[in-house]
């Protein structure tokens, strides 16, 4: 099995600036007659609004309302998920007409989840703009979606897996990213193809053997054939002919 590298890639005092600068940058792209509206997706995004929400305050005295939304119901894979996801409340109490909506999310991925949000923030009103803000953007993205406030971008694979710590949930305020082990099958390479500096070295050296082989047998034979056929021809040869001449003669 392939175990899974750990990191901390965001500690409690990256994971407090992160926030601060995205409370500074909803503030900067919203006009001062907007009316803010922050949602946050359960669950992370429900306690990561709360913090924006209180960053905003303590930088601008707008009023901002907060929500938070469970997308279970709004699902792509609800029917197809052998499991059964626990559906949790949906707890917006006011109309999302004509406001700049922002939804809160921990870590942006494939984008599905995003997707069910803005397929169920309909249900509340009709917003002047919604904008997306992640504590991670870890990439992956299979849905044309992106995210408009960005915490920090850490590029993943699929088989990664990032999990966002909270000190409302019992943690302490930190990301981790486990990084997936690439895995090598004993004894697929053989002698033949171990290479050293790109090149098979095995190979080369038993074709040498094999050539220095074939030289010395070539010497050897050779050398004995040409010895055992001269010799034969000067005197078995000669004596033989010599001899039934002789006989004849006789």
């Amino acid at each position: 099995m392939a175990e899974k590298e750990f990191s901390v890639i965001l500690g409690p005092r990256q994971v407090k600036h992160a926030l601060s600068r995205i409370a500074h940058e909803i503030l900067e792209s919203a006009g001062e007659d907007d009316r803010l509206a922050i949602i946050g997706i359960r669950s992370n995004g429900d306690h990561l609004a709360d913090r924006l929400a209180a960053e905003i305050a303590e930088m601008d005295d707008r009023e901002v309302e907060i929500g938070y939304m469970d997308i279970t119901l709004y699902r792509d894979d609800l029917m197809t998920n052998p499991e059964h996801p626990d559906i949790r409340s949906t707890d917006i109490l006011f109309s999302l007409d004509n406001k700049l909506v922002v939804l809160v999310d921990d870590v942006l991925f494939t984008g599905r989840t995003i997707r069910a949000a803005l397929n169920q923030t309909p249900d509340y009103g009709r917003p002047r703009a919604v904008r997306l803000a992640v504590l991670i953007d870890r990439g992956g993205r299979e849905l044309p979606i992106r995210a408009d406030f960005v915490g920090k971008n850490i590029p993943t694979s699929p088989k990664d897996d990032i999990v966002v710590e909270l000190t409302e949930r019992g943690g302490e305020d930190r990301v981790l990213l486990y990084r997936a082990a690439r895995t090598t099958e004993k004894g697929s390479a053989g002698p033949e193809s171990a290479k050293v500096g790109g090149k098979k070295t095995p190979a080369k050296k038993s074709s040498r053997s094999s050539k220095s082989a074939d030289k010395s047998a070539g010497k050897s034979s050779g050398k004995s054939s040409g010895k055992s056929s001269g010799k034969p021809g000067k005197s078995g040869a000669g004596k033989s002919s010599s001899s039934s001449t002789k006989r004849g003669k006789k």
